[in-house]
């Protein structure tokens, strides 16, 4: 087999600005996950970690280390002495970027079921990093995405409820997502940042567009309190 992978790249040439995806099968008949960078091919398994390994025997780091912390909760009552190390720390944010390229890809090819998987198994990771790395740093480096994936997540649950023909559930999955948002500038103390934020802006973007999508009847009264508070982005409100 011929190592050089220029034919092959030529064929599926790369654009920037552009996810470019696709599902493929491989020589044993097993479905994988394939996305186009600048410089080559990413190749992901569909599920599990996108690399394929299991460390330590768990699906993925992340899981093996909240196996490390329910232990240590079972052996001493709780966890406020569980400690995730700078390089422990550094393995997670590995694992959350093959995520990462992962749901990108599954979003890009309408898979949204698992964007929903893959940007909860992150979310979870941040939340593990967020209360137990020794490192302050640590907990930033991952922290300052945290709007990004809840943004992906809840787009993602949206379109699972309109494939359903729930745009009401859509709606109130974006309104949701929009406060997790919102709450989480607040525990920072930055909530004017959330006033300009990309992800809040996509969020309310897509509930607008269900709101003119979607007939009058379906939704009723709660349509129009739904639409008026979307507007005047009152999303406690709605």
């Amino acid at each position: 087999m011929n190592p050089d992978l220029s034919a092959f790249l030529r064929h599926w040439p790369y654009e920037p600005g552009e996810i470019k995806a696709r599902k493929i099968r491989d020589a044993q008949g097993e479905e994988k996950l394939q996305m186009r960078v600048d410089l080559g091919v990413l190749q992901m398994e569909m599920r599990g970690r996108p690399d394929g390994q299991r460390p330590f025997g768990y699906e993925s780091y992340c899981d093996y280390h909240q196996a490390r912390l329910e232990r240590y909760v079972e052996e001493h009552g709780d966890g406020s002495g569980f400690v995730l190390s700078p390089e422990e720390c550094s393995q997670l944010r590995l694992e959350s970027l093959q995520y990462y390229y992962r749901y990108l890809s599954l979003y890009a090819l309408a898979d949204y079921g698992g964007v929903c998987r893959d940007t909860e198994h992150n979310l979870a990771l941040f939340d593990l990093v967020r209360t137990y790395a020794d490192e302050e740093e640590d907990r930033f480096l991952l922290e300052q995405y945290r709007p990004y994936v809840i943004m992906m997540h809840t787009r993602a649950r949206a379109h699972l409820r309109l494939k359903d023909q729930e745009a009401h559930k859509a709606l109130e999955d974006l309104i949701a997502g929009i406060n997790r948002i919102q709450a989480f500038f607040e525990e920072m103390g930055q909530r004017s940042l959330s006033e300009e934020c990309e992800e809040v802006a996509l969020l309310r973007e897509m509930a607008e567009e269900i709101l003119r999508a979607v007939p009058q009847d379906p939704l009723g009264p709660l349509r129009d309190e739904m639409k008026a508070a979307v507007a005047r982005e009152d999303y406690e409100r709605a």
